[in-house]
């Protein structure tokens, strides 16, 4: 009998759709589109969580089935890529296949960093094994009216701020960021004295964006105003971003010379804000960054919570 030899097993990559491409400031109208219906609070998932810090990130993107798919760094390993939870039409489930097929054809893990809490479970379900909290990336979560108005014992510290100023400075005025405004907040921000971080290379970075942001304000089609105080001069200034219910404030930037200047654009803006928004009811003023001070400041005014975020293997 004649032995039978078994044929040669031949593996073949799955085709896999996604094709990352890098993450260009010309790219932001077709990726607002998707972040624009973000089931997510957190300023992960928001044009200027992604633009702003492509360059930290090296984010790419894939627009694939009206979904929109990031990949970029590990921030504790940056020779690791991660990825962001995809947005748009697809289910979590279907997308997360896909970025399984993808990593598996480039040899590398699935790993999905910054994940808010509310994907948590439907990520479970699409096959995580490992879910990690991240340390000082929570964003903190205000109500927008609490922030707006100040009312009650706990704002009394705030009120008396915003008092001082309006008294100090009659005329002070709160305008939008505009054509007949840039030139001059751009000059005021470039005048601001350097505040120590304690990621320096990280608070450097920041400050770089803020002024790429002013430079292409129209590409970035941010919201945001200037204060001025009672002789006109600008001493604060303020862009944010408002999708669905929340408004993520990306830049607030003030001269700390100036008594009550940062609680007064912080009041007005959100009454600014929810006057021409009134779906807002939440405002994101983002993360602490670790640092001692900056999580002071943000305490202080009482959040309503504490955005976590996540690692999550697959």
């Amino acid at each position: 009998m004649k032995s039978q030899t078994k044929p040669e097993v031949i593996t073949v990559d799955k085709y896999c759709p996604l094709s990352f491409k890098p993450l260009t400031i010309d790219a932001i109208p077709e990726v607002r589109k998707i972040v624009a219906r973000s089931p997510y609070r957190t300023c992960d998932y928001s044009v200027g969580g992604l633009f702003m810090w492509v360059d930290w990130f090296n984010y790419e993107y894939c627009i694939y089935r009206d979904t929109l798919f990031i990949r970029g760094l590990d921030e504790r390993d940056r020779r690791r890529p991660s990825f962001a939870v995809p947005m748009g039409a697809m289910s979590v489930q279907e997308s997360v296949a896909l970025l399984k097929d993808y990593c598996a054809s480039h040899n590398c893990g699935l790993l999905m960093s910054a994940v808010p809490q509310e994907a948590i479970d439907s990520l479970l379900g699409a096959g995580a094994v490992r879910i990690e909290r991240l340390e000082c990336w929570g964003d903190y979560l205000y109500g927008a009216s609490d922030l707006a108005e100040l009312v009650g014992k706990a704002y009394n510290k705030k009120r008396n701020h915003v008092n001082r100023f309006m008294a100090d400075n009659p005329g002070y005025v709160l305008e939008p960021i505009g054509e007949g405004n840039l030139a001059e907040t751009q000059a005021f921000f470039a005048t601001l004295e350097h505040v120590e971080k304690v990621d320096e290379a990280e608070a450097e970075f920041e400050r770089m964006q803020c002024a790429d942001v002013l430079a292409r304000w129209n590409d970035y089609g941010f919201e945001g105003a200037v204060l001025r105080d009672g002789s006109g001069a600008v001493v604060a200034f303020t862009a944010a971003e408002a999708i669905g219910d929340t408004l993520i404030i990306h830049i607030e930037k003030m001269d700390h010379n100036v008594p009550g200047a940062g609680e007064t654009i912080n009041k007005l803006f959100a009454e600014y804000m929810t006057s021409r928004h009134p779906e807002i009811r939440y405002i994101n003023r983002e993360d602490d960054a670790g640092d001692p001070g900056l999580r002071r400041a943000k305490e202080s005014y009482h959040p309503l919570r504490v955005l976590e975020k996540f690692n999550v293997e697959f």
